[in-house]
């Protein structure tokens, strides 16, 4: 994996972490960092999905230490 897609690939891992935070917690981690409201108000289903795109997230690390390549 190249740096510009490993790179690509932490910032996705570290949106969806901020995703789970505000479904799971109601609480914005990039908000925390840089200034804002960091409580969000969401709907049970927007909340559900926020956790899911999070729990994608997650699976997604091991993305970063798997080095095979694809061969055509």
């Amino acid at each position: 994996m190249n740096w510009l897609s490993r790179t690509a690939l932490i910032l996705v891992i570290v949106g969806a972490l901020n995703w789970l935070l505000v479904g799971a917690f109601q609480w914005d981690l990039v908000t925390a960092i840089f200034g804002g409201d960091t409580v969000r108000t969401s709907s049970i289903l927007s909340r559900l999905i926020y956790v899911i795109v999070g729990l994608a997230g997650i699976y997604s690390i091991s993305f970063l230490f798997n080095d095979s390549k694809v061969k055509s």
